[in-house]
């Protein structure tokens, strides 16, 4: 398995990806699943310092992909960033995500990125504790900010400096 950044040739392998977790999964807040033009814009939107990057299998699949978003738009948050980390549900439970957040780890700090917050909602066990094992600590919990199929959703916010 290889960590390596993403192409626009990922862009249909990460929408199958996401929109699996859209449509079935309390894990993204989005409600209405990705067209392959809309992956495209985001991926063309994440190239340089707010970078993707994806897990190959080495047979040329992608089985994972794992972002850096801006925090916040004002300017003086700029040095802060936020990662989001999703896994085919066939390679769960494999370390990809851990490679996945420790190449995205690499990255922020390589473009001197001060902070990485992760927002996660309340329950996902898993990926608050691939974050405790990546260095990120809880920091807080946001009460009911949330809702997808009809559930109020807290989110767990962990956060990793860098340097």
């Amino acid at each position: 398995m290889t960590v390596r950044l993403a192409e626009v040739a990922d862009a249909e392998a990460i929408r199958t990806i996401y929109n699996r977790e859209v449509l079935g999964s309390m894990v993204t807040f989005d409600l209405v699943p990705r067209t392959l033009e809309d992956q495209v814009h985001w991926l063309e939107a994440r190239s340089g310092a707010h970078a993707v990057v994806v897990a190959d299998d080495g047979a040329g699949e992608v089985c994972g992909f794992a972002s850096l978003s801006p925090y916040r738009n004002r300017p003086a948050y700029s040095t802060t960033v936020e990662d989001s980390v999703y896994v085919d549900p066939a390679q769960q439970g494999r370390g990809v995500g851990k490679l996945l957040l420790t190449e995205l780890v690499t990255v922020a700090t390589a473009h001197g990125f001060h902070s990485i917050v992760a927002r996660i909602v309340g329950g996902h066990e898993a990926s608050i504790a691939l974050h405790g094992a990546c260095g990120f600590d809880v920091v807080g919990t946001e009460r009911e900010v949330g809702r997808k199929f009809g559930h109020w959703l807290d989110v767990v916010v962990m956060q990793r400096l860098l340097i």
